[in-house]
Order: structure tokens, then C-alpha cells, then sequence
């Protein structure tokens, strides 16, 4: 069996930047390397060409009849930008503190290994096991999975399994693992307000014509009510009422409004109807402004009524509610509302569905309907009662990984997601850890639901 911490060593050393074409090396040498390591713990491994990066699969084949449990994982990363405020270099990773340091170490190189290395323990121990496994390591996920879904579709038949086991999400503490119950959803738009045909000079014209960069704020400012509820007619009809034992379980965090606000560095709070940022974060849909632009960005100064404005937005959606429809509700409620005097251009951007799943001994629970991934729930309940010594919390979570909804849409399958990050991670930041103790608490989880399904 290898040993974990060196091969998530050696895999951060592959700077796979998705985003950037300077980083092809980097990003095909991690694809060798996961491709290598399916092999080693004794899997066939074949790459599926992508446009632009390919997805590694290893496969442990059997007879219909056994179980088939998919992982899933990616191999590429965030930018390491900027470069200055790492303590140590970002693909130069080093242990410090009991902690592995570099870029991707948690998100999501060092969750992944969780569950390879939990896969090469199970495989070491039963080695005629009644278990098939795929696993898919993608290359895409950080710039949104654009391959991925038609992968899904072309390999569906290969595909079709139990669950998928996967560790790309958060839990509030090395202590306290959360499994992750839904995805928020993604639609994305960009929003250009034109005025005068160029830019105008604001001595002779100011005061005659409408500014595009003040009537794009005027519309922004216009989506949100006081109470900070989307203005947008339709934007909450299909919202599902969070059940009791979801409201039971936000309350375990037990984390107080005052920290969270202190770690943010904010000094209050604005979320819809009095809901706490707890619960505001797991349970609502947003609307957020990610940027806005229009006119001079220089030093100094530049007196003019610039031609053009924009700005981007994406809604972060919940159970029941769709891409396309929150798209076209925002754009005709723009469209309806610019003012004469400059014209309006809403284009739809990325997008991804959420994505809700109830674990077993809870009200409507979809995951009694499968008998294995009810096994596999139960299974995590248990080892991480046992190895982490606090029974998991269930809860959904604010963030979106499309994929996941884009796998239960192709292949009908529901998702076990054990967080393996947390917030001291610093994902997406400078000085990106993870945790070792995490690391090994977390493979003989991963182990012992593997076990679970033989049982």
C-alpha cells in the first residue's frame, strides 16, 4: 500500500491549472499521475479524451449483481495567484504544524486520496471482494466541468452504479465532519447597459444624457428589496421549506453569528426575513453581484459619460429550481425596467442544477428508495461517530458543484459527500493546507464504508 502523505506530495507538485494554457505540462502530468496510481492499486485505468482536458477512470469490474460504487475526484486546481503571500511555494508542498501546505492540497488532491487510499486499504485486505468500483478523476472541475457531462452521457451504460462517494465539500472542523445533504445551483448572467455611441465629454453633454454606469446601478440597486429579499417576480416560487431536522442540525454547529462575523471581518449581517447567516447560506437562494465596470479605470482623472456599463451576476439557486428559469425571470425584469434613454443586453452565462438528497431515518428520505446508498449512509454515520469521535452533522451547503446534479440527471444517482475541508483549509487562497490527522481519520472512514458494502 503506498504511503498517502508522499503521493499527495508528489501530486501537488503538478501545478494543474485548468484555467490557464501555461499550465498543459502541469496538467498533464497530474492526469499521468492519477492514471498511475489507478493502475497501482490494481484498477484498469483508461483516459476519456475532452476538448480540453481529459477525465482518468479506473474501473474494478464483477458480475452485475455486485455492488458498484462510484468515486469521484478532480485533479485540477485553482491558480496559486498571488505568489507573494505564500509562506512557502505553492507546488513546493511541505508539512508544517501537522498540516500538508500547497496548492490543491485540499481541494481537492488530499480529499481524493481519502478515498484511493481507502480503496487500496479494502482492496489489500479483500482482494476477491464482491465489489465493483469506477472512479473518475476529472480535470475541469475549477473551470466549471464543461466536458464532463457529455463523458457522462457517452459512458452511461458503463456507468450506471449505487452511489457516488466523493469528499469535495466542507466540514466545520478537524472534529466535526459534516455530510453534505444539497448543492446550491448556479445560473450565471452578464448584464451591458449602452448609452451614446462613444464616450462623451461630461462638461458638454452632462446633464443631457442618461448615464449608462448610473442607470446600471439604478437597475442593480433595484434587486433587492431593504429587506434584502430578490425583487425579481417569480425568483422564490418554487422554494422548498426547510424541514425541522434541517433546522435541528444548522443549530449543532453550534458557531456563533459574533465569530463567523469576526472571521468574515464584517461587522453585521444581511440576510432575507431574519434567517441567520446559517441558515441564509444553506437553505435560501441568492443573488449576487460578482463584478461591475463602465468608464475610466485609470489613475487620475477622465471627465467623461462613458458609452457602456456591465456587470455580472450569478444566482445561487435551491431544490425545485432551475438554471434557465431564474435566468429568464432576472433578464425580463431588467429588460422591463431599463430606463429610455439607453438599451439593455442580459446573456446568460455558466450554469449548474442543485442538488438535494435525504439521508435514511429522516421525513421523505430518498435514500431508503436505494437500499445500498441507505447502506453506505448508515455506514458513514457509524465510522464517523467511531473515528472522529462526534456523530456527523447533515446539512446542506451554500456552495455548487454542478457535476454532482449533472450525474443524478444522466445516471439517476444520489451522492455521499463527506466534507474533508474546512475553513482553516484557506481553499482557493494562499497557503492552501490539509490536515493530516483529517487525512488519516478520514481514509479509515472511507475504508470502512467500502466494507460496509460487502456486508
Amino acid at each position: 500500500m503506498f504511503d498517502p502523505v508522499k503521493v499527495v506530495s508528489d501530486f501537488i507538485r503538478f501545478p494543474s491549472v485548468s484555467t490557464d494554457p501555461a499550465f498543459r505540462e502541469g496538467m498533464e502530468g497530474a492526469r499521468d499521475f492519477v492514471f498511475n496510481l489507478l493502475q497501482s492499486i490494481g484498477l484498469k485505468a483508461e483516459i476519456l479524451d475532452a476538448p480540453l482536458h481529459p477525465v482518468v477512470m479506473g474501473r474494478r469490474e464483477g458480475p452485475e449483481e455486485w455492488p458498484h460504487v462510484i468515486i469521484y475526484g478532480h485533479y485540477d486546481v485553482q491558480p496559486a495567484d498571488p505568489l507573494e503571500l505564500w509562506e512557502t511555494p505553492a507546488f513546493d508542498p511541505v508539512v508544517r504544524g501537522g498540516r500538508l501546505y500547497g496548492r490543491g492540497a485540499a481541494d481537492n488532491k488530499g480529499p481524493m486520496m481519502v478515498h484511493l487510499a481507502g480503496l487500496g486499504r479494502f482492496l489489500e485486505k479483500h482482494p476477491d471482494a464482491p465489489l465493483r468500483v469506477t472512479v473518475l478523476i476529472e480535470g475541469e472541475e475549477e473551470i466549471g466541468s464543461p466536458s464532463f457531462s457529455g463523458i457522462l452521457e457517452a459512458q452511461k451504460e458503463r456507468l450506471k452504479g449505487d452511489f457516488v462517494l466523493l469528499s469535495d465539500t466542507l466540514s466545520p472542523s478537524t472534529e466535526q465532519i459534516a455530510i453534505t445533504t444539497a448543492l446550491r445551483g448556479l445560473a450565471a448572467l452578464q448584464v451591458e447597459v449602452r448609452g451614446p455611441k462613444s464616450d462623451l465629454h461630461s462638461g458638454i453633454h452632462g446633464g443631457a444624457v442618461y448615464n449608462p454606469v448610473q442607470a446600471l446601478c439604478e437597475l442593480l440597486a433595484g434587486l433587492h428589496d431593504a429587506d434584502n429579499r430578490v425583487t425579481v417576480d417569480g425568483f422564490y416560487d418554487n422554494v422548498i421549506s426547510a424541514s425541522d431536522w434541517e433546522k435541528a442540525e444548522i443549530q449543532r454547529l453550534g458557531q456563533s453569528e459574533e465569530d463567523y462575523a469576526r472571521s468574515l471581518g464584517v461587522n453585521a449581517f444581511h440576510t432575507v426575513g431574519g434567517l441567520t447567516p446559517f441558515e441564509a447560506t444553506r437553505l435560501m437562494p441568492t443573488l449576487e453581484f460578482n463584478g461591475i465596470g463602465g468608464g475610466y479605470q485609470g489613475e487620475g482623472e477622465k471627465t467623461i459619460i462613458p458609452s457602456r456599463a456591465f456587470a455580472k451576476i450569478t444566482c445561487r439557486l435551491v431544490a425545485n429550481q432551475t438554471a434557465a428559469d431564474i435566468q429568464q425571470k432576472v433578464r425580463k425584469h431588467l429588460e422591463a425596467h431599463c430606463p429610455k434613454g439607453v438599451t439593455i443586453k442580459v446573456t446568460p452565462g455558466h450554469d449548474g442544477p442543485p442538488y438535494q438528497v435525504v439521508p435514511p431515518d429522516r421525513p421523505n428520505t430518498p435514500a431508503d428508495q436505494n437500499p445500498q446508498l441507505a447502506k453506505a449512509f448508515r455506514a458513514a454515520d457509524l465510522a464517523v461517530g467511531k473515528v472522529f469521535g462526534n456523530p456527523p452533522l447533515y446539512m446542506r451547503e451554500g456552495g455548487s458543484i454542478p457535476i454532482i446534479g449533472e450525474i443524478q440527471r444522466i445516471l439517476g444517482m444520489d451522492s455521499l459527500m463527506i466534507g474533508m475541508f474546512t475553513p482553516e483549509d484557506n481553499l482557493h487562497a494562499p497557503n492552501e493546507s490539509f490536515d493530516l490527522k483529517m487525512f488519516e481519520r478520514g481514509i479509515e472512514v472511507s475504508e470502512q464504508i467500502l466494507e460496509s458494502m460487502i456486508k
